[in-house]
């Protein structure tokens, strides 16, 4: 679409990596590569209910027609995530590639639901990731946070059940989110399940407007009261609801290659990401699932240069809405900003943005 020549792809990738970022939109099952799932299958002698018998037919079976095709693999994928060990492999592996595209703080998705639907306890689940979190900190200087989803097909009331018992271990865990199959499941049936979380102090976000129509974002908005609404795209088909998103300042964590593969806008992504940018809401460019979607972070921006057209200076001012849209403190915010506000400066002066 765009024939701007930005010089080479390596090039660019040194440029992005030299950019502190923070990654707001990753679910942390999502990052589960072919490689490690085999590793853990046979490691938890669980290789018989993987839904690919080998890693050629894994990766073969990421090509997804909409959400629920991916959603079907991904679920049959966590079979393999077992021990508390296991997550906090999966956790690091993921903090390790978030080093490499200088991630320093990312606010983590993961699905309780579809571990303690299988029989995994709770507790394995948090306190692999939350150990793997601590290490991440210490050892890569990489800060995070936890937000646990409930799966919206599985109801409001499991939902509710599901908080309940996370009650024990909210001291690692910052919020709550909303996930899984959109459509039919609106974002007020879990209006009781999200008014809990606020009483107990949490941070609250939402998958909406993804496949959902732009009605999900009012409802997420209204009825939860979230403070970020995940993905959000769909925003574009109602100009008082974009209206309204400037207004407050709510910003959407937005996932390129994810809506590339699950075919959002078939055949018309590209031309709505450039409205979407253009709209002045506060836009974050995350992964989703990049296990799954061909790219961790540094992928996304790059897509964003390469079919969008954007300038050096708009892919700074992404990496700003990252800081700004996070749950970190204000004075952490802004010490982030400015170390990236220095590493944009020194990498254009370096040459790396051709």
């Amino acid at each position: 679409m765009h024939s701007k020549d930005y010089g080479d792809e390596a090039s660019l990738g040194r440029f992005l990596a030299c950019l502190p970022k923070a990654e707001l939109h990753l679910h942390i099952e999502g990052t589960l590569e072919p490689e490690l799932m085999f590793e853990l299958a046979q490691r938890n002698n669980v290789l018989h209910t993987l839904p690919c018998k080998t890693l050629d037919e894994m990766r073969a079976a990421y090509n997804f027609e909409d959400l629920q095709s991916f959603l079907d693999l991904y679920y049959a994928g966590c079979a393999a995530l077992i021990c508390e060990q296991d997550f906090y492999d999966l956790t690091m592996a993921y903090f390790q590639r978030a080093k490499a595209d200088n991630i320093v703080h990312t606010e983590i998705f993961f699905d309780p639901q579809t571990h303690t639907l299988r029989n995994i306890p709770l507790r394995q689940v948090i306190q692999g990731i939350a150990r793997a979190q601590k290490e991440a900190e210490q050892s890569l200087g990489i800060s995070s946070g936890l937000i646990m989803c409930f799966l919206r097909d599985q109801g409001p009331e499991k939902a509710l059940q599901t908080l309940t018992e996370a009650e024990e271990f909210l001291e690692y865990v910052v919020g709550v989110g909303l996930d899984s199959t959109e459509l039919g499941n609106p974002p007020s049936l879990f209006q009781g399940v999200f008014e809990r979380a606020e009483e107990l102090g949490l941070k609250r976000v939402a998958h909406a407007g993804e496949e959902g129509p732009a009605e999900y974002i009012w409802e997420a908005l209204e009825k939860l009261r979230v403070q970020r609404i995940d993905h959000g795209v769909k925003c574009l088909e109602d100009t008082k609801l974009i209206g309204h998103l400037k207004d407050i300042n709510m910003a959407l964590t937005v996932c390129p290659l994810s809506n590339l593969e699950l075919k959002i806008y078939t055949g018309q992504l590209e031309e709505r990401m450039i409205e979407l940018l253009g709209t002045g809401v506060l836009v974050t460019i995350n992964s989703d699932d990049p296990a799954y979607f061909g790219g961790y972070i540094n992928a996304n921006y790059l897509w964003l240069i390469q079919k969008l057209g954007l300038s050096s200076q708009q892919i700074a001012d992404l990496h700003a809405n990252s800081f700004k849209a996070s749950f970190l403190p204000e004075e952490t915010k802004t010490k982030h900003c400015k170390a990236l506000t220095k590493a944009y400066k020194d990498a254009v002066q370096a040459g790396l943005w051709v």
